[in-house]
């Protein structure tokens, strides 16, 4: 076998290992996965060629990229709102899982995002009742958006898959 049979062997497997890494770590709320995955899909199709099936590939992962990086704001502050949630409530609660991941990761957003939901929440309408419902909702939310993002995932990969190793 020559070496650039050898390079191209390290090449997909070194990607497809670091994207079944990254459909893992989209089990964990916050993480960025889809991005990660979109990322070892962009350095592939420099290092490989993109070509025709390639650019639209890729174009495709963008798309889903895109949609599993909103996946958490989308489901969450849906469900949060179903239950009466506040825009501003919402809008805090988003804030302080990014800050609180930045500043505690990973679990500094796990626990920022709930805490200032149910304070603002509280605040709001004096009820803890009522706020207690809106972080059960956001928490519901978050849950199904882990299960979208995996599935995002996969379908990334599997994409990726018949683009590096369907030519």
């Amino acid at each position: 076998m020559d070496i650039e049979r050898w390079i191209e062997i390290f090449v997909n497997g070194f990607a497809l290992l670091v994207m079944l890494v990254s459909l893992l770590g989209l089990l964990v709320p916050i993480f960025p996965g889809t991005v990660v995955i979109w990322v070892v899909a962009l350095l592939y199709g420099i290092v490989s060629g993109f070509g025709t099936v390639g650019w639209i590939i890729f174009a495709i992962l963008t798309i889903l990229m895109i949609a599993g990086a909103l996946a958490d704001n989308i489901f969450m502050g849906a469900k949060a709102r179903e239950q009466g949630a506040s825009w501003v409530s919402i809008g805090l609660a988003l804030g302080a899982g990014i800050v609180g991941t930045m500043v505690f990761p990973p679990v500094g957003g796990l626990i920022g995002a709930p805490v200032v939901l149910f304070l603002a929440e509280y605040y709001r309408l004096k009820d803890q009742a009522t706020a207690w419902k809106t972080v059960k909702a956001l928490a519901i939310g978050w849950g199904w958006s882990i299960v979208a993002r995996f599935g995002i995932g996969v379908v990334m990969i599997i994409l990726w898959g018949i683009w590096a190793f369907g030519s």
